[in-house]
Formats: C-alpha cells, sequence, structure tokens
C-alpha cells in the first residue's frame, strides 16, 4: 500500500478517503468519485564495459550511500528513456556514452521504481566521479564491490547472459 501524500480531493477539495479500488486500496473521494492512481517511477541505468570490467559508482545520496551500483538514475517527465540512460551516465561518470540496447525491465514487488537496463559504450568525456558519486571505477564482473540495489545484480547477470 503506497502512502498517500494527497490529502484532498483535487476536484472538489473534499478530503479524501483510503478505499478499496480495483482489488487494491488506494485515496479516494468520498463526494466526487475521483480516484487517485500513483505513477511508478521511471529509472534508467547503463552497463558499461571496458576491457571486460563493468563501471559502477560509489553512492554519494542518502539511498545505498556509500555503496556501488551502475551509474543511472530516474528519468525526467518527457525524456527519452535511452536519453536520461545516457545523461545519467555522464552525470554521475563524465562519461559520454551512446546507448546500444535494452537489457530489460526490472521491478520488484512493492517498489516504485522501474528501471530500464541498456548497454552502452564509451564515446568520450573523462572518468570523473558526478556530485552524486563519491567515486567511480571499473570492476570485474565476477570481482564487484558491495551493491546498493539487488536489481544490479539481477541486471548484471542478464548482461552475462547476452555476451
Amino acid at each position: 500500500m503506497t502512502p498517500s501524500p494527497d490529502k484532498f480531493c483535487a476536484s472538489c477539495a473534499t478530503p479524501l478517503e483510503r478505499r478499496e479500488v480495483f482489488g487494491t486500496e488506494r485515496p479516494a473521494c468520498p463526494q466526487c468519485g475521483r480516484v487517485v492512481f500513483y505513477d511508478p517511477k521511471v529509472a534508467a541505468v547503463c552497463v558499461i564495459a571496458r576491457d571486460g570490467k563493468i563501471l559502477m559508482i560509489r553512492r554519494g545520496t542518502d539511498t545505498g550511500y556509500g555503496l556501488w551500483s551502475l551509474p543511472g538514475g530516474f528519468v525526467d517527465r518527457g525524456e527519452v528513456v535511452e536519453t536520461a540512460a545516457a545523461r545519467e551516465a555522464w552525470e554521475e561518470t563524465g562519461l559520454e556514452v551512446a546507448v546500444d540496447g535494452l537489457l530489460g525491465l526490472f521491478s520488484l514487488p512493492g517498489d516504485p521504481v522501474i528501471v530500464a537496463a541498456f548497454t552502452a559504450h564509451e564515446t568520450g568525456g573523462l572518468l570523473i566521479p558526478g556530485p552524486e558519486a563519491l567515486e567511480a571505477a571499473f570492476f570485474q564482473p565476477d570481482a564487484l564491490p558491495e551493491l546498493a540495489f539487488s536489481r544490479d545484480t539481477e541486471i548484471l547477470a542478464r548482461w552475462k547472459s547476452t555476451r
């Protein structure tokens, strides 16, 4: 169940109540019947390999602080997912990349984030961690540091299976 940040109906300003709608408890207006549906958040990550090693960043933000993850982040509203993946890779690593293809979509029960994982290759830039990364480095796929997200393990397993 997603906590409701909405307190009042956007249509008639009546206080919202929680009720079962389409098999899930959701915020709904008892006056006009409007139901609030929360959209999932979409993130995009890149698997970037150099000489058989995988590029990872050590996170400098709250979620997973100090642990490692694939470079990526949230897709902005109206942004093409592949463009977001390349932008996030550049913001976090200083490397310019070209997206090669989709590895897959990854989600977990109860987690509002859907991750679109892509393969990508370097086209320029310098490996310099961005403001949200403490470090950026390449690792052997079988000797990775402690990961912040279990989905990165799934994404890398998919990447290995496609090589």
